[in-house]
């Protein structure tokens, strides 16, 4: 079986493909990963043959890009789905992925629910298309109707009836790692027509590594991170001086860490913090006691997966969200609203996420029916069969 992975340039959103991709290729099937041009090297470094396509052009994306810090959390959400993912970043991606799926000739696309001109050609050569969730359910009918103009574009550029873009989407096999009891946390009615198969994702059981000795060992170890786009985005990159400065006088250890995009020689590190650009999140969530994070969908699920409550702190896309309401709705974590004017309370909230077991709990609950669901092998011999 050929299996045609297809991702956007997103750390975040090619992560969760990339489980099911190595279980495809250790089942003994040819893997290969259609992805924008730019984002070859992420694409080798898991080990894949990138097959590229083209990205958008840099003026045409800054245009874009450039209202967001105008707008409201929600229009600027709006425009991203809409604008970047639905119109742009689809459109650049469609004839490339289409004279790939012609020249490469996959038995299925596997592909995450942003690419969505993997779904187009996909659709018009007859293959068969698959997404592997990056989210819990109720995401997708958030994001549908903002997609509901772009998708018509695509039906029309790929020679489509009308509306089959988006009938697909709800009609096809999805794969996803959140459990029920996280996915139905806040409402039991799930968008998908078609069937979902959930599988489990292996968690951190290693004992766990730091980088070195600092503050009290005594002292809860509590990991943050905000991903690898919030220190690229000017509005939002000053979360990190802020988080610096609340938890100085915390009697806590923490572990910081920032991406590339933050020069670490300007922040102001207190006795109590370790501040890295990079490090296993494996080696550190198993001696976590809180993590705190802004929402994403790798982290959040990671720290589930091993039972580590949470303290949520969404900045900036409708996933962050959305998965720190159900983070909060399962009782495995907290909250913040307010984005980066909301981590004066984060000194609180870590101390109520502490004190109470309750969370702990929770989290563990999540974890255990993680581990519960059918191994990603599973899914394998359930893409086999379409």
């Amino acid at each position: 079986m050929r299996v045609l992975v297809a991702s956007t340039a997103g750390s975040g959103h090619f992560g969760p493909l990339v489980p099911v991709a190595r279980a495809c290729a250790e089942a003994g099937h040819d893997v290969a990963v259609a992805a924008p041009a730019s984002f070859a090297d992420e694409v080798t470094g898991a080990g894949f043959v990138h097959l590229p396509f083209a990205d958008v052009r840099p003026e045409v994306l800054g245009k874009v890009m450039g209202r967001l810090p105008s707008l409201s959390t929600e229009d600027a959400n709006r425009v991203v789905v809409a604008e970047v993912f639905g119109r742009l970043d689809a459109q650049a991606a469609l004839p490339g992925v289409a004279a790939t799926i012609e020249e490469w000739r996959p038995d299925v696309v596997l592909r995450e629910p942003t690419e969505l001109g993997s779904l187009a050609a996909a659709l018009a050569a007859g293959v068969p298309q698959v997404v592997v969730a990056v989210g819990v359910s109720s995401l997708l009918a958030r994001v549908t109707d903002l997609l509901a103009e772009p998708l018509a574009e695509l039906d029309e550029l790929a020679g489509l009836r009308p509306g089959a873009c988006s009938a697909a989407i709800r009609a096809g096999t999805t794969l996803t790692s959140v459990p029920a009891v996280l996915d139905e946390a806040i409402t039991s009615e799930v968008p998908y027509d078609g069937p979902v198969i959930r599988y489990r994702v292996p968690p951190a059981t290693g004992p766990g590594r730091l980088p070195g000795e600092w503050g009290d060992p005594d002292h809860p170890l509590v990991y943050v991170s905000f991903g690898s786009v919030a220190a690229a985005l000017p509005p939002f990159a000053r979360v990190y001086p802020a988080v610096l400065e609340a938890l100085a006088d915390q009697p806590l250890r923490v572990l910081l860490t920032t991406g590339r995009g933050v020069a670490l020689d300007t922040l102001v590190v207190p006795p109590n913090t370790r501040v890295e650009q990079w490090w296993p999140q494996d080696d550190v969530l198993p001696l976590a006691s809180v993590v705190v994070g802004h929402g994403g969908f790798g982290t959040t699920m990671a720290a589930l997966g091993v039972g580590v409550p949470q303290v949520v702190l969404p900045l900036f896309a409708m996933d962050q969200f959305v998965n720190a309401d159900h983070v909060a709705a399962v009782g495995a974590g907290i909250e913040l609203l307010g984005g980066v004017d909301a981590v004066g309370d984060l000194p609180a909230a870590l101390s109520t996420v502490l004190a109470d077991p309750r969370h702990r709990q929770a989290a563990g609950a999540v974890a255990d029916a993680m581990a519960a669901l059918r191994p990603v092998e599973d899914a394998v011999r359930i893409l086999e069969r379409i």
